[in-house]
């Protein structure tokens, strides 16, 4: 394992984000604060609690989550794309840099990032709501282990992108959605039967719901699942990621 290649990699990109301070962290973390300030404070004090957590406290594992989600693959997706877009990405597939060591350096520089941002909301939300935490040492697998399968899957959709407006189809059109509807904001449990089937098969339930088990001990879904399901897309990104560096799918191109 080349661990200077890694370590080249990885500070690179983290470097970036110190240049890019304001839009990498303060921004997501003011328009995160927003969401507390709007839904918690206000509109949260005048709602009943969820499973016998305030509104407030109920929507911080979901926001966080959202953030989180969005980051790790906007990060990772730009990380890689954008040494593709200069051409420098050549100088990295001809030095005596392994593909693993290429996605460790990208997908753990992505990851970081997103794991910091987290942190600095979650104690950010202590500014506005009183929250427990449950299970802090899951919390901090959980959040982790997201970080991490979607910055692969960000890494993934970098290496597809033709494109800069392709880089945010998919985390706008899909990926922000689909967190939106899948609990975020509320337990599935309120909904009627027929569409609490159809909210299994979004799988941002089951990292919300895992998340915010570790934090109030309560779920919509059981935890083993939640993380079998993740543990599975994991997996999958991990396969397209070794096929895509085995066949040089727009990367020798």
């Amino acid at each position: 394992m080349n661990l200077h290649a890694i370590r080249a990699i990885y500070t690179f990109e983290m470097a970036r984000t110190w240049r890019t301070l304001m839009q990498s962290i303060a921004s997501p973390v003011i328009s995160t604060s927003l969401y507390f300030v709007v839904f918690g404070s206000a509109i949260g004090s005048h709602m009943i609690s969820i499973e016998g957590v305030s509104y407030g406290a109920f929507i911080i594992p979901g926001l966080i989550m959202l953030t989180v989600l969005t980051e790790s693959i906007s990060n990772a997706a730009f990380g890689i794309y954008f040494p593709k877009f200069t051409g420098t990405i050549y100088e990295v597939l001809s030095a005596p840099v392994s593909p693993i060591e290429i996605v460790v350096g990208y997908v753990g520089a992505a990851a970081s990032k997103s794991v910091i941002l987290g942190t600095i909301i979650l104690v950010t939300a202590r500014f506005f709501i009183d929250f427990e935490l449950a299970h802090p040492l899951w919390m901090a697998v959980f959040l982790v282990l997201t970080a991490v399968t979607f910055s692969l899957f960000g890494f993934i959709i970098g290496i597809w992108a033709e494109g800069f407006e392709k880089l945010q189809i998919v985390p706008m059109m899909i990926i922000t959605p689909l967190t939106f509807l899948g609990g975020s904001f509320y337990s599935i449990n309120m909904l009627p039967p027929v569409w609490q089937t159809v909210t299994l098969f979004n799988p941002v339930v089951y990292l919300v719901s895992a998340f915010r088990w570790s934090f109030y001990g309560v779920a919509d879904v059981d935890v083993a699942v939640s993380v079998a399901m993740t543990l599975g897309f994991l997996a999958l990104c991990l396969a397209a990621v070794s096929w895509i560096f085995k066949t040089g799918y727009r990367l020798k191109a």
